[in-house]
């Protein structure tokens, strides 16, 4: 069995306190930092999407059935164009990104791969109809596990002092951005 590892490391809380805006496309930068520049849904930075002019607004609660919360701030999540499309205008229940810790409900594996835990019916429900078993989310995972391991370790080559340490870091360096290209090659392929 694979290990269950955390859903999210980054947690969204809504904190604008202004008056409300109209329209509500108007709230988009202040969802983004609050959202820490992530799907409020699969937890992936829009970076990998293309930045803030592909992600949307999402209107957590439908607007089908509560048309009052069109402009409130604390009924709209930061989200990817395919969760919110999946979304879209379904009534059901869904688990607030703010409101609850998604580590409860949902983990990943290895490979980032999202699953809901089976004691969770929202999740569960919620990991079928918005598609959060798509691979896209387990790639997009692993590019910033990648992205922070690269990060950390050019930092410990910029520390060290050491000549004998400093070569050993620089070629496991040189080893890993030979995988990310093989990767990015395998990516080509595979598009």
């Amino acid at each position: 069995m694979s290990e269950k590892l955390p859903f999210r490391n980054h947690w969204p809380k809504r904190t604008y306190a202004g008056p409300e805006l109209k329209p509500y496309q108007r709230y988009k930068s202040f969802l983004a930092d609050d959202f820490k520049n992530r799907c409020g849904y699969t937890d992936c930075a829009h970076r990998w999407f293309g930045g803030r002019r592909t992600f949307q607004i999402d209107h957590f609660k439908c607007l089908k059935i509560n048309p009052e919360l069109e402009f409130v701030y604390s009924n709209l999540v930061y989200s990817c164009s395919y969760i919110n499309r999946a979304k879209s205008a379904d009534v059901n229940e869904y688990l607030d990104p703010c409101e609850v810790d998604y580590n409860e409900h949902f983990y990943r594996n290895e490979l980032g791969e999202i699953s809901a835990k089976s004691e969770s019916p929202v999740a569960m429900y919620m990991w079928k109809t918005l598609r959060l078993h798509l691979e896209r989310y387990s790639l997009i995972w692993l590019l910033d596990n990648l992205k922070n391991k690269m990060e950390s370790l050019k930092e410990k080559i910029e520390s060290t002092t050491d000549d004998p340490e400093k070569d050993k870091l620089l070629k496991i360096q040189g080893e890993l951005v030979n995988e990310f290209l093989k990767y990015f090659n395998y990516l080509e392929v595979q598009l």
